[in-house]
């Protein structure tokens, strides 16, 4: 698994990703999108399942980090 920063506008696209060698840390607005955990499709895209989907909209929907979903901090 790699984490990707989210670089766009729709957290559901994974061309909205940019690949980073690490976890980010993620200062700037509070509880909007940061960056996802998932598997790489080869040209430096996260792979997006249902259930990633499923997690980035409960995590925004919470204001909550998932377990492959990191918000900005509040």
């Amino acid at each position: 698994m790699a984490w990707f920063s989210f670089t766009g506008t729709d957290p559901s696209q994974s061309s909205h990703y940019t690949l980073v060698a690490s976890q980010p840390t993620c200062p700037g607005l509070t509880q909007r999108m940061c960056a996802l955990q998932a598997m790489n499709d080869g040209s430096n895209n996260p792979v997006i399942t249902d259930a990633l989907k499923d997690e980035i909209i409960n995590s925004l929907q919470n204001q909550v980090n998932g377990t492959n979903v990191k918000l900005k901090a509040r």
